[in-house]
């Protein structure tokens, strides 16, 4: 792990990639070393699948990072690879700097909607439907541990090599790939090659792979503004997440590190270019006073939806923003669910336990949820701004402004924001995957469960459902804990007829699988049965009080993707593409 830097935190400013030549084969080439890229080089690793990884750049950069607040989910997948601890190690600011996300006028300005600060004698458990806390890091942490595991591990990561051509065959594909700074070509054959390469995915143009979904009319920047000692204005450990609402500024300002933050700007017309005095403008308006600013990147996003038209094209694979760009907010989050979903499917595809075919249920799942999200974040995006447009047109006191009429009018703007606040436990824990070949469905589950919301999860055992977790024993350890990364049967009953039947098919398979008792009875009222049987992405594929009449390997058959299911007859989640 990087040292401590002069300012207090982590120095992870600059994550170099190794220089050395990809290798000539692989099991699966990822095009792409951001986060998802080498996130799914860890779990394919985990499950001794070979993977490469190349990217293009050289290095990554603190200052251009991305993604910085991670959901609980998120956190569960780190706490399984076995790398959290290291992540929370990473910090770039003090972690005392989180008191929740706040709404206020500047960072140096009025509170608009109280939010608790955590409080040093509370040690009340708030873990909900996870074992896990949320967790605030930039994206370069995740590339530094990551990086530093596939290291230890072996794994070929390869830094300014982009990729050029794909020809795939019967057996595999050939990808190649070109050094940037000599020009040499080099062919890396891989059975699968998963695109993780962004927005503007190489990868995904190469396999003809179109995208769906509106366009933008405007556009917005992500500012990332360097300060010096500001400690005198905002004290030695101000607010780091904040959403701002003021007449010049609105949306983050967070801190990325102890002297480098983000700020939002815009909307701007998609033919402005903003200039740096009119950024730095922006930015000041956010903290709320006046300090010295140097404008360290500036990068355009977009509240839109492009989504690509499928995730697999034969043996090309796609996975985060390279398939699918959206709305700020959590992304990173569905790229690390995609990689997790793909993992298991490709492992089991490569260790000949399921055919080619199993991989189609990776689009069938992920593809839907993505939309799911994204057109929740959309319309989430127009509602937040149809409110600041109603805010401003009323007036936002100058925060010098301590009158009554101030006051009156801040606590007025308060409640108009509560309005809109809703929670986001659906888009953190309901992955919900209800048309996939690869789940054993219950008689009339899918015309009878709850359209998905965004702002509500309940625990929900059903096939296509997350598993619901819980603790296992006093010391802390979790069902999620037990399973690892193998099928898991959790049997709550003293009848081990199913158990029995489901672990002699596994043996028969050399399926890696796990058996775990339960005899709590809070358990088997959370689950509803006697027997579950949850996949490595901790997804229920089957449950029962009983086998169906075509055994223990029929359900693994459908699971692995063995028969064909009638995937075209289940209702889809509607959606808005285009």
């Amino acid at each position: 792990m990087s040292e401590l830097s002069a300012t207090g935190g982590r120095d992870v400013h600059t994550v170099r990639f190794p220089a050395a030549p990809p290798p000539a084969t692989a099991d699966v080439l990822i095009v792409g070393a951001g986060p998802v890229g080498l996130a799914a080089a860890v779990e394919l690793t985990s499950r001794s699948v070979r993977a490469a990884v190349v990217d293009r750049a050289r290095a990554a950069t603190l200052v251009r990072a991305g993604a910085m607040g991670h959901t609980p989910r998120v956190v569960e997948h780190l706490r399984r690879w076995g790398l959290l601890q290291r992540v929370r190690d990473a910090w770039t600011y003090p972690p005392e700097w989180h008191r929740g996300t706040r709404l206020v006028t500047s960072l140096a300005g009025h509170e608009l909607v109280p939010v608790a600060a955590p409080s040093f004698a509370d040690r009340s458990s708030t873990a909900g439907h996870s074992a896990d806390e949320a967790l605030r890091r930039p994206q370069t942490v995740f590339q530094r541990v990551f990086l530093d595991r596939l290291t230890e591990q072996g794994v070929s990561v390869s830094g300014g090599w982009e990729l050029t051509a794909l020809r795939e065959d019967e057996g595999g594909v050939d990808a190649e790939v070109v050094d940037v700074d000599s020009g040499r070509s080099h062919t890396v054959r891989a059975a699968y090659v998963l695109g993780t390469d962004g927005g503007g995915s190489t990868t995904r143009r190469l396999a003809g792979i179109a995208r769906e979904g509106e366009h933008a009319t405007e556009k917005r920047l992500r500012l990332i503004v360097r300060t010096g000692d500001i400690s005198d204005r905002v004290g030695p450990a101000p607010s780091a997440t904040n959403i701002v609402v003021n007449a010049r500024a609105s949306g983050f300002l967070a801190a990325v590190s102890a002297r480098e933050w983000r700020v939002y700007a815009g909307p701007y017309p998609l033919d402005h270019e903003p200039g740096e005095d009119e950024l730095l403008a922006v930015g000041r308006a956010a903290f709320g006073f006046e300090v010295d600013l140097e404008l360290v990147s500036a990068t355009t996003f977009y509240h839109a939806t492009r989504i690509a038209e499928t995730f697999r094209r034969g043996r090309v694979l796609l996975a985060g923003d390279a398939a699918h760009v959206r709305t700020p907010g959590g992304n990173l989050g569905e790229g690390i669910g995609d990689v997790v979903n793909l993992g298991w499917k490709l492992a089991a595809v490569l260790d000949g336990h399921a055919p080619h075919s199993l991989l189609d249920s990776y689009d069938q799942e992920r593809r839907p949820h993505n939309w799911r999200v994204a057109d929740h974040s959309l319309e989430r995006a127009h509602r937040t701004q149809a409110a600041l447009a109603e805010i401003r047109a009323g007036g936002i006191p100058d925060d010098t402004d301590l009158g009554d009429e101030a006051v009156r009018r801040r606590t007025e703007i308060g409640a108009r924001l509560r309005r809109d606040r809703f929670g986001s436990d659906g888009v953190a824990f309901d992955e919900r995957y209800d048309a996939s070949a690869a789940v054993w469905y219950e008689p009339g589950q899918l015309d009878a469960e709850p359209p998905w919301r965004a702002d509500v999860y309940e625990d929900d055992p059903r096939p296509g459902h997350r598993a619901p977790d819980g603790p296992l024993d006093p010391s802390g350890g979790t069902l999620y804990d037990r399973l690892g990364t193998s099928f898991g049967l959790l049997v709550l009953t003293e009848d081990r007829t199913v158990e029995r039947a489901f672990a002699a098919e596994a043996a028969a398979r050399t399926l890696p699988f796990t058996v775990i008792h339960l005899t709590d009875p809070a358990a088997r009222a959370v689950y509803g049965t006697t027997n579950v049987l949850i996949r490595p992405d901790q997804h229920v594929a089957w449950r029962g009080t009983a086998l169906p009449p075509a055994g223990a390997g029929a359900v693994l058959d459908r699971v692995l993707g063995q028969v064909e299911a009638l995937v075209a007859s289940l209702p889809t989640p509607a959606t808005t593409a285009a």
